[in-house]
């Protein structure tokens, strides 16, 4: 009988021990599955924003013609037309009118702005020929970091005869490399095939050809694309135009400081998040103004001064309650209340701050009393014996032993505020800001508003911008937490 009862107690035994051990398993499996989904977020937003962190320039020999600048007013000067009269000074068989728009839209809307901006800051340069940097545009920035199609080069190893009839080209001899879509290039100029039969191939000019020599080994070369010309933002001509100029060596990469100097713009190279930035900081000024020394004294009022009773029960619940609130609820509030009854202005940092005071005030009151809950008892009974009044018991010891905690919900909260968007989309924070806002009443937008509106726009640019938008966004979240950890550790005292 012992036996039977020993078996069945070690086979319960060995019966617990294995389910603890598969628990364990499963939870090792949650957390590993987890980890992946959360590497996997963050190596694809990373993948789809890397390419805004970089631009490309094409370096120009500026002359910078005294008479259309200025001496007064430099920065009213053409340095538009200056900057295209270079680059079309690189390609002097570019003449018909075609053509040369197409080179001209290789630049951006702002390609003159650096040059504009340093012949200001240094008049005396004016008369004289200067090495500038001209932006490229999107769609030639985009084509550059291979976004739009991939493209192949390969050297001509045959030797071809060249004709011309009427305005298509003739190719004869040994066709063995060229397709139809390839674009050949030889002689200064470019040709598209067109068709490919026996004995001779067809083509069209995308470049005239300066000349109709025989081509032969090493003098030609041929270029094919992953992406057919209707299927891309680029056109066949650019693209020759933009490999003319990286075979010239006149194309530079660096990295895109205007992302974060730079403020809001319709062109993507352009766009930049000073604007957003300095939007979000001025908001959470007035968040943190308002709700910290609101959400601390009524966190102190309700677990060390208020009576218990049912009115602080009640006023407990609905803090409770608020904390779990939807945040398009306060967005709601603060458009009925702030901006219909009061008049504030829409789109200012002012009212975004108001209604993210009321959003995450709940969140600090909450924090801060169980921070107050967590300093022992013995602590305010040691001063209160020693002759201290409540007032100082609470004061002078329980509150600053709770500094920690009650930082550590303050910048939690914050954190939630800062990446907040319905509220703010509810009272009109959705303005088009180029310049940084300079004061808490000024029309303003904030980084989640911003990469929302950047979400919404076709330009295949704009996808990169918001996914570098959203590291930026994360990056400062993650040192917000950071920072809430290294306070507790740093502040922590144990009991």
């Amino acid at each position: 009988m012992t036996d039977t009862f020993d078996k069945g107690n070690a086979a319960f035994i060995a019966k617990r021990y294995a389910s603890e051990r598969r628990f364990k398993a499963y939870g090792a499996v949650a957390l590993a599955v987890s980890v992946l989904f959360l590497v996997y977020l963050i190596v694809d937003i990373g993948i789809k924003a890397w390419p805004s962190f970089f631009e490309h320039r094409v370096v120009l020999e500026v002359n910078l013609d005294a008479s259309k600048i200025p001496a007064d007013e430099v920065l009213k000067g053409d340095f538009e037309g200056l900057v295209r009269g270079s680059l079309r000074s690189l390609f002097p068989r570019v003449t018909t009118r075609g053509d040369v728009r197409s080179l001209t839209s290789l630049l951006s809307a702002g390609a003159a702005d650096d040059l504009r901006q340093d012949t200001a800051a240094n008049p005396a340069s004016i008369g004289t020929t200067v090495r500038a940097g001209a932006l490229l545009g999107d769609d030639s920035d985009l084509y550059l970091k291979g976004m739009l199609t991939t493209t192949l080069r390969m050297p001509g190893t045959t030797n071809l005869q060249l004709a011309q009839s009427g305005e298509e080209f003739i190719l004869t001899g040994d066709l063995s490399q060229l397709a139809v879509g390839q674009i050949v290039r030889a002689n200064g100029g470019a040709l598209r095939i067109t068709g490919v039969e026996a004995g001779l191939a067809k083509a069209e000019a995308i470049l005239p050809p300066a000349t109709l020599n025989s081509l032969t080994p090493g003098t030609w070369d041929i270029l094919s694309f992953s992406r057919a010309e209707a299927d891309r933002r680029i056109d066949d001509r650019q693209v020759v135009l933009l490999e003319a100029l990286r075979d010239k060596g006149v194309i530079e990469k660096h990295f895109a400081w205007r992302f974060f100097t730079s403020g809001d713009s319709r062109e993507p190279e352009l766009a930049g998040l000073r604007g957003a930035i300095f939007g979000s900081l001025l908001t959470l000024i007035m968040t943190l103004s308002l709700s910290v020394p609101l959400g601390i004294a009524a966190a102190v009022y309700l677990e060390e001064f208020a009576a218990k009773n049912k009115w602080t029960e009640i006023i407990e619940v609905n803090i409770n309650n608020l904390a779990a609130v939807p945040s398009i609820i306060f967005g709601l509030l603060g458009l009925a209340v702030f901006i219909n009854f009061f008049g504030l202005p829409r789109s200012a940092p002012l009212v975004g701050g108001l209604v993210l005071a009321l959003l995450v005030l709940p969140t600090i009151i909450i924090a801060s009393r169980a921070a107050l809950k967590a300093v022992p008892p013995s602590i305010k009974e040691a001063a209160l014996g020693v002759g201290a009044s409540h007032q100082q018991a609470v004061f002078h010891h329980v509150l600053p032993l709770a500094v920690p905690g009650i930082l550590t919900g303050t910048i939690l909260g914050v954190a939630r505020a800062l990446g907040e968007t319905a509220p703010l989309l509810m009272i009109g924070m959705v303005a088009f800001i180029v310049d940084v806002p300079k004061g808490f009443t000024e029309a303003a937008t904030v980084l989640p508003v911003q990469i929302f509106l950047w979400s919404d726009l076709p330009e295949i640019a704009f996808q990169s911008r918001t996914a570098a938008a959203i590291i930026v966004l994360l990056v400062i979240l993650f040192g917000l937490n950071a920072a809430a950890i290294y306070m507790r550790k740093r502040f922590e005292r144990r009991w």
